[in-house]
């Protein structure tokens, strides 16, 4: 397909306004004016219509294919949410209107919604309060690692190493070293965090272990009570991950098993959309004596029923987000959340973790499943076996889309060689569940019998393989 600016052709161009009477100028400072025109395609409005909706036509996207993405809980958007954070009195809310003084008796809607969710995700999750700021994941784990700093600063503890499991997400360690913590990452026994392990780094300078449970195998960590009673005995604490949460919803309140501090992916587990339909947002859940530390404002309800905000918390760690973070986002998991209620949100993790074991089933005589046992949301299998023909998990994900289907996550985690991670989530039929097994069985025969095919894949997308280090290490910014 050509770019839109190989279709360019001199002096078409689209329905434009009568120009103002005196020039540009009258709406527009001349200072700000160009002195050359811009280097814009130049086509009819049907030109530009007909490209996009070309365009529109090639893109993935839940609506229209399957996204396995483990770890990423791509799970159908259900659209009752966007005509909720479509409604006027909150999409006509102007961002700044909360603070203005006299103004919040404008936005108690909205504040009170802002308030309701922090109550509800701290019923879900069992943690004593919520900040709503955090813009995304992994900025709710930075959010989180400097509240664990201010918990420490404040009792004066000297702490200077957070330990991370080698199965944790990247963002994890990177989240802690921007908080200013040595990384120390300790090794899974049996794909769990195993307590003897811990305990040859757990010293009086850990401020942490950062956990997800389930974690990135899709495997439950067993071993938690004895985990928290040793780090209760250095007065470390422990932080949960909570990108896969979609596994415990309705099961498991990661505050009464002993986590201290918790993010949640409202992009993820609570049905908001992710990427270019997010943006995404990350809230912060905290246990009672991390309370006092959270970003500020606050969301108050005052004993007459006003909603307001508050600022008077000393000890807070101050803003981390403009606008009280994402709004909309909000506005769209609140809703979610009060449609499903406590019975719809358990169905969500049942339905999820019984779809993930149904997959693995099927897959475990035509892939290796290096940890093959009752899993949680999402399971690993591996291509070890198919790439001593020379099909490795990228020739098989890359597979994949010429079936239509987005790929699963591959080399990812990193402690599974040839690894292929899949997150089927509770939205999928059972008839998508079996397509796209099939398909991944046809192509593991494929590679046994004609593993060049699998190899040359994809053949029916607009493009084939792409040297993507050559595309990171050497762009050609020119023409833009």
């Amino acid at each position: 397909m050509k770019t839109v600016f190989e279709k360019s052709r001199p002096g078409r161009e689209g329905v434009w306004p009568d120009a103002p009477q005196n020039g540009p100028e009258a709406y527009i400072p001349a200072a700000l004016l160009r002195s050359s025109p811009a280097r814009l395609p130049e086509l009819s409005e049907l030109d530009v219509v007909r490209h996009f909706s070309e365009l529109s036509r090639k893109n993935f996207g839940v609506d229209s294919n399957f996204y396995p993405l483990g770890s990423c809980t791509m799970k159908y958007n259900p659209k009752f949410t966007e005509k909720a954070a479509a409604l006027p009195g909150f999409a006509g809310l102007h961002p700044v209107l909360p603070q203005l003084q006299g103004a919040g008796r404008l936005c108690q809607g909205a504040l009170e919604v802002m308030h309701d969710l922090e109550r509800l995700l701290c019923e879900i999750t069992g943690m004593a309060g919520f900040t709503l700021h955090p813009m995304a994941g992994a900025h709710g784990e930075l959010a989180g690692c400097m509240l664990i700093a201010a918990y420490h600063h404040a009792k004066g503890n000297v702490k200077k190493k957070v330990i991370c499991p080698d199965s944790a997400h990247g963002t994890n360690p990177a989240s802690a070293a921007l908080a200013g913590y040595e990384v120390v990452n300790i090794e899974s026994v049996d794909g769990i965090v195993d307590p003897a392990k811990l305990a040859e780094v757990l010293d009086d300078e850990t401020a942490a272990l950062m956990m997800t449970c389930p974690n990135t195998l899709g495997l439950f960590e067993r071993h938690l009570p004895e985990i928290v009673a040793m780090l209760r005995e250095k007065d470390a604490l422990l932080y949960y991950d909570g990108a896969n949460l979609n596994a415990i919803l309705g099961k498991m309140r990661v505050g009464d098993a002993g986590f201290d501090v918790v993010h949640l992916n409202l992009h993820k587990t609570f049905g908001t959309p992710h990427g270019g339909g997010g943006p995404g947002s990350g809230p912060v859940g905290v246990s009672e004596r991390l309370v006092e530390f959270l970003p500020v404002s606050r969301v108050k309800k005052l004993e007459d029923g006003l909603f307001v905000l508050d600022y008077n918390h000393p000890k807070s760690i101050g803003y981390v987000a403009p606008f009280y973070g994402n709004f909309a986002v909000y506005l769209k998991a609140y809703a979610y959340i009060l449609r499903l209620g406590r019975e719809g949100l358990v169905r969500v993790s049942e339905n999820a973790v019984l779809a993930a074991n149904y997959m693995r089933k099927r897959l475990e005589q035509h892939f290796q499943i290096p940890y093959n046992r009752t899993c949680m949301h999402e399971f690993v299998a591996s291509a070890v076996e198919q790439a001593k023909s020379g099909v490795r998990a990228l020739d098989i994900a890359k597979a994949l889309l010429d079936k239509g289907h987005h790929a699963p996550t591959v080399y990812f985690p990193l402690i599974v060689k040839e690894c292929i991670m899949v997150e089927p989530t509770e939205t999928e039929s059972l008839e998508t569940l079996d397509r796209f097994v099939d398909d991944l069985i046809e192509i593991a025969g494929r590679a046994a019998s004609d593993p060049a095919s699998v190899q040359a894949a994809p053949v029916t997308l607009p493009v084939r393989r792409l040297d993507e280090t050559r595309a990171a290490r050497d762009m050609d910014i020119a023409s833009l």
